[in-house]
């Protein structure tokens, strides 16, 4: 076998060995932050059993979408053709580890759990990000500046969702809506365009499916 060729063949084994270890730490390892949870510090909220029942499960659904996040840049990293746009989209999936990090303690911390369906999620959202990147960059950057619109308003109705006592989920979830904003407003500098209607909508049915099944299972 010539020597370059065993080169590209070992490259791309240690990419998939790279690839397969992400998908294995996002869904089996805990999650870590480097930045402090927000609020932790805080004092915990008086709630009654229904109450953390609720918070849990909403906060059970952001778990969700951090889940499916890791997987999305995951897959619009592989097939991304601009190193820059691959090192912005790594830096990202930086935060939203921590972000899967905030929400994996707070759900614990509520008498909570995760959903049962996280691999479902994950490989879903995999292949999504997959088809973004090869759509082009500036369709993948685009795609990415609607999650994280479509995701920084979903915050927002669960922050309208969750007691005002409760200050430590909102701490939480009002940090990750500041990320999300900053995600989005990254991705137009760098080039995205504006998604078709059409495409915006069937994001927005598949995000309903995701958060109602989540939120109970």
């Amino acid at each position: 076998m010539p020597a370059d060729r065993f080169g590209s063949n070992h490259r791309l084994s240690e990419r998939v060995i790279i690839e397969f270890d992400k998908i294995l730490r996002a869904l089996a390892a805990p999650a870590q932050s480097t930045r402090p949870v927000p609020g932790d510090a805080l004092p915990d909220a008086d709630l009654d059993e229904a109450q953390r029942r609720e918070v849990a499960a909403l906060m059970r659904v952001n778990h969700v979408g951090e889940i499916c996040a890791q997987a999305l840049y995951q897959g619009q990293a592989i097939t991304s053709r601009d190193a820059g746009l691959r090192r912005s989209l790594e830096q990202a999936a930086d935060e939203e580890t921590e972000h899967l990090a905030w929400t994996e303690q707070r759900i614990k911390e509520l008498g909570g759990r995760p959903s049962l369906l996280n691999p479902l999620w994950y490989l879903g959202a995999l292949g999504m990000g997959v088809a973004a990147g090869l759509a082009g960059d500036k369709w993948n950057l685009g795609f990415l500046a609607e999650t994280e619109r479509q995701v920084e308003a979903h915050l927002g109705r669960h922050l309208d969702r969750i007691p005002q006592e409760d200050v430590r989920s909102r701490a939480i979830l009002d940090q990750m809506q500041a990320d999300e904003m900053a995600h989005a407003t990254t991705a137009v500098s760098l080039g995205a365009v504006e998604l078709p209607v059409p495409v915006k909508k069937a994001m927005g049915f598949a995000s309903k499916v995701m958060t109602t099944l989540a939120y109970r299972i």
